[in-house]
């Protein structure tokens, strides 16, 4: 047991890999990223088959984004990578197959390096003005054009999208080159490198316009995926995990996005995404590509559709038949629907979804999908079943099974209620004092009240008094790992002050460059638990001397629909973090993606929890398979980062519930994350890390959940407000010495802290 914590403790550089290799940014790991990035692809558009390309294809592509490629978004989730393949890169390693058009690219490249000198950042270029002879010499090449638009955001920003920054919307530089691309050649293949949804209504219905990939920012590899592709070494296999719209105006969460610095109202209430588009009258017309979304190379046939239930789940058996003539991956999609009744519900709601595997022309597959039939139900936070309660209304329950939200059959079953059920009674938490309005079904709002509900609060139920060790004992953490002593001994041996020190970060060791966790004091051997951020790759900072493996962003991996494949990233990722010496990934993200101009949406996975949330337990089962701590986050509704210290956001409790705390509740469920991140942000006025009701209510109450807590970066909270709410840890290692004085004045006692302090050293038992 002496050698549990050595690589937190000693900082040894032993390699992980095969024949003591080294296993980070190994061409294992980077070609699993280039694999996530073509599997993540979503091709929204191909006119009688155009791609893949046909061999010996002669193409010119245009647009500053070939070189200038954008393998991830900035912030906590970028990467420090050994190098970064571009689209141009990507597509010269294909001269076998197909033929560039060389001085159109050497143009842009020229462009970009210029740019790079004068001060230019990698995905904020402007277009350049393409010269009038080389665009006919272009034309004159071929008659077929590569139109490539990239797009950057980062943490502690927003987008914009009016009349000075274009963001969803095209640039006018953009829409001078499509133009002029569109004006000369007769067949334009579109590739978006994005980290959200941005207009695609440009080429949606344009018939020169005869393929389009969304590649999303597909990590180191993400140009050479993007001509595996083209070329059609690769078949795209990924579905849209949010809804494209014609405009930036058609999402509900537009108008009021940047209304306040102060505060977000999520007056949409329920009405995400394709929650909204699919229901509300007259909105589908708004929609270019529906959620669940994508084509492929080949075709699918979906056939003996079966479905039946006991008493706690529902069962889906669907047979996949590849129809086409190569070979292929499909998803399939099962959605229900419920009755109209006293509460408002979407029309359709995604309840499971499963990929086949590679299914070469002509195989078949049967896939088994199960869902909970209490995942029907709604709930009532304004009582007009049941206050406070999960219900189910009476009537039909249909099932509908298909490719996206709209290609679906309604199977031949129906789950019918003859009387309301009330599926889990539960408490009012989190309730909205500000909130003025919310939408129902039909597109109108109603007024909300100012709720009465009183600040709920949460006695310690953790006892732990100070034992002074006897004069000689000596105090060893590894006693308890052994077995030798319990935990709880363990702590009434430390003193009140050595017990505040487990509750704030510490220096950093080694290469680690965001603090460790426990490791305050030597003589008690408790070893310093170091972290890294993510999701995207385990981030070191430059000049750290360590490059690792940058995978496609969180959209990206969402889009693969495929829980498999994002396992084995994070197993990946923690191979990473274990072998430099790092414990806690500081990942999964899965806040929700509910407008286009979250600076973070990359970071993020969907519109839709269901899908956020089996994303991200996926991904920390394969983290946490390596005794690496996963940490999701950011908990909740960090939606928006324009001054994310400080925003509220306002919104009804069966909102957080349904939709913002969803994916969160999947995921613990299913995977049990040994560390989750708080926000910076507030909920209904309370700050999230100090938010007893939503940490001791929820999170530890009602879903059961034993792990630890860490606040986020240096937030503004109060820390003895944050121990009294759970909040275990506050990050990073300058907030020493801020509970002393709360803890004079009475404001907190030793049980609260010692509460929070068990927890740290639980998870520091459980790494290794």
């Amino acid at each position: 047991m002496m050698d549990r914590w050595t690589r937190a403790r000693f900082q040894p550089c032993l390699p992980l890999g095969d024949n003591r290799s080294l296993i980070t940014a190994s061409e294992k790991h980077i070609a699993l990223s280039r694999k996530a990035a073509s599997e993540g692809a979503v091709l929204l558009k191909n006119t009688n088959d155009f791609l893949p390309l046909k061999k010996g294809q002669k193409i010119a592509v245009f647009g500053n984004a070939q070189i200038d490629y954008v393998k991830g978004g900035g912030g906590s989730g970028d990467v420090t990578t050994p190098y970064v393949r571009n689209i141009y890169e990507g597509l010269q390693l294909k001269q076998d197959k197909i033929t560039v058009f060389q001085s159109l690219s050497l143009f842009y490249e020229d462009y970009v390096t210029k740019s790079y000198q004068n001060g230019g950042e990698n995905g904020r270029l402007t277009e350049p003005k393409i010269p009038e002879k080389l665009l006919d010499e272009a034309a004159a090449f071929t008659d077929t054009a590569v139109i490539t638009i990239c797009r950057f955001s980062g943490e502690n920003w927003d987008q914009h999208n009016d009349a000075e920054n274009h963001y969803f919307d095209l640039e006018d530089e953009e829409k001078e080159m499509v133009r002029d691309v569109l004006a000369h050649f007769e067949n334009v293949v579109v590739l978006l490198n994005v980290g959200a949804m941005i207009d695609t209504s440009w080429f949606a219905d344009n018939d020169k316009v005869k393929a389009a990939l969304m590649l999303w920012q597909g990590g180191l590899e993400g140009g050479l995926a993007a001509a595996d592709m083209l070329v059609g070494d690769e078949t795209p296999s990924g579905k849209l995990v949010d809804t494209c719209a014609r405009l930036f105006a058609d999402y509900p969460s537009s108008e009021g996005f940047h209304e306040s610095d102060d505060y977000v109202k999520y007056t949409e209430d329920i009405f995400v995404g394709y929650r909204y588009f699919e229901t509300v009258p007259n909105k589908k017309d708004a929609v270019v590509y529906p959620f669940g979304y994508g084509l492929s190379y080949t075709s699918f046939e979906l056939s003996d559709i079966s479905v039946g239930n006991n008493d706690k789940n529902i069962f889906v058996s669907v047979k996949v038949t590849n129809t086409g003539k190569c070979a292929g991956k499909e998803v399939v999609q099962i959605y229900s629907s419920a009755p109209i009744g006293k509460l408002t519900k979407p029309v359709k709601e995604l309840r499971a979804f499963a990929k086949t595997p590679l299914l070469e022309a002509g195989e078949s597959c049967v896939l088994s999908l199960t869902f909970a039939i209490s995942d029907m139900a709604s709930y009532d936070d304004i009582g007009a079943v049941e206050k406070s309660a999960y219900v189910m209304e009476k009537g039909a329950y249909t099932i509908h099974v298909g490719t996206s939200v709209r290609d679906t059959v309604c199977a031949d079953y129906i789950y019918q209620l003859e009387e309301n059920q009330v599926i889990q009674k539960l408490t009012a938490y989190c309730v909205p004092r500000t909130l003025d309005k919310r939408m129902l079904a039909d597109g109108s709002y109603m007024t909300v009240e100012p709720s009465a509900e009183e600040t709920k609060t949460f006695p310690c139920t953790y006892h732990n008094e100070y034992q002074p060790l006897a004069k000689g004992e000596k105090l060893d953490f590894f006693d308890v790992a052994e077995g030798k002593m319990t935990l709880d001994a363990f702590i009434s041996h430390l003193t009140d002050a050595e017990l505040m020190d487990i509750l704030v970060g510490h220096a950093s060791t080694g290469i680690c460059n965001t603090g460790t966790m426990g490791g305050f004091n030597s003589k008690y051997c408790i070893p310093p638990i170091a972290t890294a951020d993510g999701p995207a790759g385990v981030r070191i900072y430059k000049g750290k001397g360590v490059t690792t493996t940058a995978f496609p962003v969180a959209t990206a991996l969402a889009c693969t629909w495929n829980t498999v494949l994002l396992e084995e990233i994070g197993k990946a990722q923690a191979l990473e973090c274990k072998e430099n010496n790092l414990q806690i990934f500081l990942a999964p993200a899965l806040n929700i993606h509910r407008s286009p101009l979250c600076g973070r949406n990359f970071e993020y996975y969907s519109e839709d929890p269901l899908i956020a949330g089996k994303m991200a337990a996926a991904i920390v089962r394969g983290v946490q398979s390596q005794k690496v701590v996963a940490t999701p986050k950011h908990f909740a509704c960090n939606n928006k980062e324009t001054n994310r210290f400080e925003s509220d956001s306002v919104l009804s409790e069966r909102a957080l519930r349904e939709i913002y705390l969803k994916g969160f509740e999947i995921c613990l469920k299913e995977a049990d994350p040994k560390m989750i991140m708080t926000s910076y942000n507030l909920i209904n006025g309370v700050r999230t890390s100090e938010s007893a009701e939503l940490i001791m209510g929820i999170l530890r109450g009602e879903w059961g959940y034993r792990g630890m807590l860490t606040t986020d970066w240096s937030n503004h909270a109060a820390h003895y407000l944050e121990v009294k709410a759970g909040n275990d840890i506050r990050m990073p290692a300058r907030h020493t010495g801020q509970l002393q004085l709360p803890y004079s004045l009475g404001l907190i006692t030793r049980d609260e802290i010692a509460a929070c302090a068990k927890r740290v050293l639980e998870m520091t038992l459980w790494v290794e």
